[in-house]
């Protein structure tokens, strides 16, 4: 094996692992959200603006959701950037468009943050104003 095809192989691994942890994270959050007595409506739901992770709706508030799982909530507080902020906010708007029965009359963004040991941390309407 080269130089070249290692590289490309570790990378792969470390793809291959980070989206294992992701969706683990994605599963413990859903199971968070159903004992909160929140309905899951969708998971990685993918629009042509891009993905949510989940979208959950419990009476009339409608949140979609953020998963960042690092080994720190520090850390994975710190890992959505303004760019994905956007993109998460199109994503919404399209999911809207695509599912218009999901309208509330309190649509938020959420944000869980699960480090290492699988501890979930959430920043409730994390895009809303203060």
């Amino acid at each position: 094996m080269t130089f070249s095809e290692a590289r490309r192989s570790a990378r792969r691994r470390r793809g291959m692992l980070a989206r294992a942890g992701g969706a683990a994270a994605e599963s413990a959050v859903g199971a968070a959200l159903a004992a909160e007595g929140w309905v899951v409506l969708a998971r990685n739901l993918r629009t042509a603006a891009g993905e949510i992770d989940l979208v959950a709706q419990r009476g009339d508030v409608l949140t979609f959701v953020e998963v960042k799982a690092r080994p720190t909530h520090h850390e994975a507080a710190f890992a959505l950037s303004a760019r994905q902020q956007r993109r998460l906010l199109r994503a919404a708007e399209a999911a809207l468009a695509l599912h218009p029965h999901w309208m509330r009359s309190e649509i938020r963004f959420d944000v869980f943050l699960v480090d290492a040991a699988g501890r979930i941390a959430r920043l409730e309407n994390a895009f809303g104003e203060s």
